[in-house]
């Protein structure tokens, strides 16, 4: 048992405020190795060494932790995290436990006791989280609700049953429901005309809409269409889901997340209030995503020259929040991304704008102006690899780690030019080797060396971090698919590809960190850097295959100070 108590000793002036030891310390530097103890004086680690070394420096004030022959690490950091996205899940009503459309309706029903007439109850969607299966005609019988189902429970309140994230599950078609009041505030009749070829509004025989709605595309559509009036996430939502995720991701010990796939003002926002009440638990990098079609036909040159004063380098911000850089794509869904764009400033699950996305034409200027002004670029789609290119022919982007994520197969001459143009690489190896890695071991060569191929970009120099993707938070998950290189069916996927623990978990500490710029702050457990640590109920570096991927944290410390770590769910969220 992990127990803390004062520790008389010695009056230094350099005492330490915290000192953790009896346990077994990898420090990921290089000279200190695997250590017993770490003292931590303020927010920054001020010794390493044996409990002898440590303890004797102790003052009247200092907060001493036995870890009880338990293992620490440095604080992980996810590089891909979508932590915002984390938390939303827990701001609605769950239909988790329902297995039956009566089950439904007696989740709806509680909410209407407890909400005043006329106003709107909007629920988690259909299924069991986190990847919200069984999908589509998953209840009992093959039934979804549908508005007149909805409304023998709800006559009085307008209910919408949201779609899921299409990622979660990697699945279409999307489903949501929304009762006879619901479509009648949203203005939808008979003659209700689809937005897009991907939304099917059901209609019964008489062609009056059932209140059921498809979608054929990952990322919903319908909620910033047909259903816009339905209420979005709130700012007290968004702030309460932030700070609930945070309390998830140090559980699996992360402390620092870059949020690669770049988000939105109501985002920045929200972390914005959650740092100014001093509850940050997570340390937050930021990439932005503006809604480009709000923006006009303005001077790209001008606009980012102005830009590169609070996003250029390590971006703007302090040690819990900053700013940095830009999410750049090439618009592949042009009407479908205008209809989400035009319910700005709502994007939903999304967390992004899709307005962030442009043509090829204007974002090949943005490219070049972008490394002009001393803007970094965050992107994952396999086609921005030449823009990157046209971009560093006219100004190295080298110095400013431009960011290539998500990408589930790299060949050799694809990792020669990612290495010319210094790129630093998030992975997503919950997708990639472990849900899809059956599917891409057919489509490549025999052994799949090209998957995810984390030993070669090693062997280059190249810098990498994991990213979660939140499919789920942790980075344990990421940790092992790197080293047992196994798909969800048990298949080896590019096992030649595999690394060792210790990259690993390299990778998950120091290379976020140098993802992030920060590799000399953070990512180490050494004197001088940033007191983030995280103790851990197993040691990654020796536990069983099957335990490392469950792993979490007895104890995060962040910036020096101990979180308070919610409890353990007793089954998947």
């Amino acid at each position: 048992m992990i127990g803390t108590r004062p520790m008389p000793g010695s009056t230094s002036g350099v005492a330490p405020t915290l000192i953790l030891h009896g346990g077994r310390i990898h420090t990921g530097d290089a000279t200190a190795g695997t250590v017993q103890a770490v003292a931590i004086r303020g927010h920054e680690v001020l010794e390493v060494g044996t409990d002898a070394q440590v303890l004797r420096n102790a003052g009247p004030g200092t907060q001493r932790v036995d870890l009880a022959g338990r293992t620490a690490i440095p604080g992980m950091t996810d590089g891909h995290a979508h932590l915002d996205r984390e938390g939303l899940r827990h701001q609605l009503p769950s239909l988790a436990k329902a297995s039956s459309v009566e089950d439904v309706l007696d989740v709806i029903a509680d909410e209407v006791r407890r909400h005043p007439p006329g106003s709107w109850i909007v629920t988690q969607p259909l299924g069991q989280p986190p990847e919200y299966h069984p999908g589509p005609g998953g209840l009992a019988g093959g039934r979804i609700p549908n508005r007149h189902d909805l409304d023998r429970v709800s006559p009085q309140h307008p209910v919408y049953i949201r779609p899921i994230w299409g990622y979660w599950r990697n699945a279409t078609p999307l489903v949501s429901v929304a009762n006879s009041l619901a479509l009648a505030r949203a203005g939808i009749g008979p003659h209700t005309r689809s937005p897009s070829p991907d939304v099917v509004i059901e209609a019964d025989a008489q062609g009056a809409p059932t209140g059921v709605f498809y979608e054929h595309t990952l990322v919903p559509l319908v909620e910033h269409t047909l259903m816009r009036a339905a209420p979005g996430f709130t700012a007290a939502q968004r702030e309460a889901g932030l700070r609930h995720a945070m309390g998830q991701y140090n559980r699996v010990g992360t402390t620092a997340v870059f949020e690669g796939h770049g988000v939105a003002s109501e985002v920045v926002q929200a972390y914005k209030a959650v740092h100014a009440a001093g509850d940050c638990s997570v340390r937050a990098v930021l990439t932005f995503s503006p809604n480009w079609q709000l923006r006009g036909q303005g001077d790209a040159a001008q606009l980012l020259s102005d830009w590169g004063a609070w996003l250029g380098g390590r971006g703007m911000g302090d040690a819990w929040l900053r700013m940095q850089g830009l999410y750049a794509e090439l618009d592949a869904e042009p009407g479908n991304n205008r209809l989400r764009a035009a319910n700005h400033p709502c994007t939903g699950w999304a967390g992004f704008q899709a307005g962030c996305a442009l043509p090829q034409d204007a974002l090949e200027v943005l490219v070049v102006e972008a490394a002009r002004a001393g803007i970094r670029l965050a992107g994952i789609w396999p086609n921005l690899l030449p823009l990157f290119e046209r971009a560093n022919r006219a100004h190295p982007i080298a110095p400013l780690r431009w960011v290539w994520g998500h990408q589930s197969v790299l060949t050799r001459e694809q990792i020669t030019r990612i290495k010319d143009l210094g790129l630093v690489i998030t992975t997503h190896t919950n997708r990639h080797i472990y849900k899809d890695g059956d599917r891409l071991m057919q489509r490549q060569p025999p052994g799949g060396d090209e998957i995810v191929p984390l030993r070669r970009l090693r062997e280059e120099g190249i810098e990498v971090a994991f990213g979660s993707d939140n499919l789920p938070p942790s980075l344990f998950g990421p940790i092992w698919h790197a080293t047992a290189r196994q798909s969800r069916s048990g298949q080896a996927v590019g096992p030649d590809q595999a690394i060792t623990r210790e990259q690993a978990l390299h990778i998950a500490t120091r290379g976020g960190a140098y993802l992030c710029f920060d590799e000399h702050q953070r990512g180490t457990l050494a004197p001088g850097m940033l007191a983030d640590v995280a103790v851990l109920n197993a040691d990654p570096l020796s536990c069983q295959d099957e335990v490392l991927p469950h792993i979490h944290a007895d104890m995060t410390v962040v910036h020096g100070r101990v979180i308070d770590l919610p409890d353990l769910p007793s089954r998947s969220p």
